[in-house]
C-alpha cells in the first residue's frame, strides 16, 4: 500500500512537470524546428532565446519594470495589513464585521471593474505609466487579502501575551516588532506569497496603466508578435525566466508557507 502510493505520488508530480519541461523544450529549439516538426527533446540546441531576452532592451526592461512594482506592492501590502489585521484580531469596534467582510468584496471583484477608474484617476494626478501605479492598484486586491490572512493568524495568539509585554514595560511598537510579528512570522510568510504571485502574473490592470517606461514582462510577451508570426521560443524562453522569481519566493518563504497552510485560513 505504501508502495503504490509513493508510486501514485512520482507519477502526479511527473504529470504536473510535464507543462514545465515541454516549456524549457521549446526554449532551447529554434523557430523552425518548432513549427517544423514535433519532437520530446531539442534537435538543434540553441540558447539564442534567452540570449535575446537579456541582451534586448525591451525585454530586461521589462523583467526590472515587473519586479519592482511587485516588491512596491508586496512591501505596501504588507505594511498595511499588519496593523489592520492586529485591529480586527484584537478590538471591537461598530462595524467591524462589515468592514472585514467588505474589504473582501474588493478581493472578489474583478480587476476589470476598476480598469477606467484607475487609469482616469492616474492621468489626472500625473503617476500614469509608473511603478507605483500598478503596485497602488494591485494593493486594492492583495491589502484585503493579506488582512484576511493575518487576521487569522493573529487571531490564534492568546491575548495573554500582549497584556504580559506591556506589563513587562514593552512599549505597542517594540511589542509589536519584536514578540507579536515574530509569532505569526508563517502567516506574513504565506501573505508575502499571495501577494507577490498575484502581483506578478496580473496582466489586465499592468496593461491599462502602462505604456512604455513601467511596461511589464507580461505585456512585453503579448506584444512579441512580428509581422513574420509568433516568435514561440522567444515567448517559451521568456515564460521559464518569469517562473524564476515566483520560485524563489516559494523558496524562501517554504518553511513558513508549509506551517502558515495548515495553521492559517487558507
Amino acid at each position: 500500500m505504501e508502495r503504490t502510493k509513493k508510486i501514485g505520488l512520482i507519477v502526479y508530480i511527473l504529470f504536473l512537470m510535464i507543462p514545465i519541461y515541454w516549456l524549457i523544450n521549446l526554449s532551447l529549439q529554434p523557430n523552425r524546428d518548432i513549427l517544423g516538426s514535433f519532437s520530446l527533446y531539442p534537435q538543434n540546441l540553441t540558447f539564442d532565446n534567452y540570449r535575446r531576452i537579456f541582451t534586448e532592451a525591451g525585454w530586461a526592461r521589462g523583467y526590472l519594470n515587473s519586479l519592482i512594482y511587485v516588491i512596491m506592492n508586496t512591501v505596501i501590502s504588507i505594511t498595511v495589513a499588519l496593523p489592520a489585521a492586529y485591529a480586527f484580531s484584537r478590538y471591537k469596534f461598530i462595524g467591524d464585521k462589515h468592514l472585514f467582510f467588505w474589504l473582501l468584496t474588493n478581493r472578489m471583484a474583478p480587476p476589470a471593474v476598476f480598469l477606467l477608474p484607475f487609469f482616469q484617476l492616474y492621468q489626472t494626478v500625473g503617476i500614469f505609466d509608473m511603478h507605483i501605479a500598478v503596485a497602488l492598484a494591485h494593493c486594492l486586491f492583495s491589502i484585503p487579502l493579506a488582512v484576511w490572512i493575518l487576521e487569522g493568524f493573529m487571531s490564534g495568539v492568546p491575548k495573554e501575551i500582549d497584556e504580559t509585554a506591556y506589563i513587562d514595560g514593552y512599549s505597542f511598537p517594540r511589542f509589536f516588532v519584536f514578540i507579536f510579528i515574530p509569532l505569526i512570522r508563517s502567516g506574513i510568510g504565506v501573505a508575502v506569497f499571495f501577494c507577490f504571485m498575484f502581483s506578478w502574473v496580473e496582466l489586465l490592470l499592468a496593461r491599462t496603466l502602462t505604456s512604455v517606461d513601467a511596461r511589464p514582462i507580461s505585456v512585453v510577451m503579448t506584444r512579441s508578435i512580428s509581422a513574420t508570426g509568433v516568435d514561440w521560443g522567444l515567448l517559451a524562453a521568456a515564460g521559464v525566466l518569469t517562473l524564476i522569481p515566483g520560485a524563489l519566493v516559494i523558496y524562501f518563504v517554504r518553511n513558513n508557507l508549509a506551517r502558515g497552510f495548515a495553521l492559517g485560513r487558507v
